[in-house]
């Protein structure tokens, strides 16, 4: 797919010059945890180094600063497009970001949240894999290994559909059961779903962490892991490379092609 130029420089053989492309502002949740700022910060450097001309902006839906609302404001009339910082529907991406862009004088797109998505699932493969899962694992050893997909959980149905949806995907790439759990709002829990696996004969049950950054439940979460238990998301490179891959597809289609 063809990007706009955004170089400032670059003047084209017509003499017009090639427009800015629309900012991008990534919507983060907000968190107490001060390792959960720290690790936006480094995943949206990532994504101006895969993409060093693109305007990229932060807003937090709460909790820290700069928050949604003053973001937009900063940038006027100006174009955007807003990623949510989020592995799911759920009310704060069918409202909250929403009403925040369509209270702003910028002109906003809505994009649709991280997941479901095969980076995500090459993410939390990574991240098993650096927590001592075996690719390499005979029939024997599959037969009584699963995965619990530790998400953070919603009362919004469409958040578990895609919860559901991206541990079908993840089950497929690891040749085990995957299984989500939430840590609030949705069942099962992260402890209902080990002991339903452990009654199955699958006694080595890993727990992966479907965070973006570490916080109170990915901690949580993995303390109950019986085996192992996987890093959050992070700052893996997928992770930089989906929240561009977001930002495209919410371009208008003449914003994709050829300037």
């Amino acid at each position: 797919m063809n990007r706009i130029s955004s170089q400032p420089g670059l003047v084209p053989l017509d003499g017009r010059r090639h427009h800015e492309p629309p900012a991008l502002v990534v919507v983060a949740h907000g968190s107490r945890d001060p390792r959960t700022l720290d690790t936006v910060h480094r995943l949206l450097d990532q994504v101006r180094e895969q993409r060093p001309d693109l305007p990229v902006h932060l807003g937090h839906i709460e909790l820290n600063e700069p928050l949604l609302p003053d973001t937009l404001a900063s940038l006027g009339t100006a174009e955007a497009v807003l990623v949510p910082l989020l592995l799911s529907r759920g009310y704060h991406v069918k409202r909250d970001i929403p009403e925040m862009a369509a209270a702003a004088r910028a002109r906003t797109r809505v994009a649709a949240p991280l997941g479901p998505h095969p980076l995500l699932v090459e993410t939390l493969h990574a991240r098993l894999v650096e927590a001592g899962w075996r690719t390499d694992a005979d029939e024997e050893t599959r037969r009584t290994s699963a995965v619990v997909l530790a998400a953070a959980g919603s009362r919004d149905p469409d958040s578990a559909v895609d919860t559901r949806h991206t541990a079908k995907l993840l089950a497929a790439r690891l040749g085990v059961p995957v299984v989500p759990a939430y840590a609030s709002a949705a069942t099962p829990t992260v402890d209902t779903a080990i002991r339903a696996l452990t009654a199955r004969g699958r006694h080595r049950v890993a727990v992966a962490s479907y965070f973006t950054a570490p916080g109170l439940f990915a901690t949580q979460c993995a303390a109950k892991a019986p085996w192992l238990a996987s890093a959050p998301l992070g700052t893996h490179p997928a992770m930089a490379s989906l929240l561009l891959h977001r930002y495209d597809q919410a371009l208008p289609a003449q914003a994709t092609s050829a300037a």
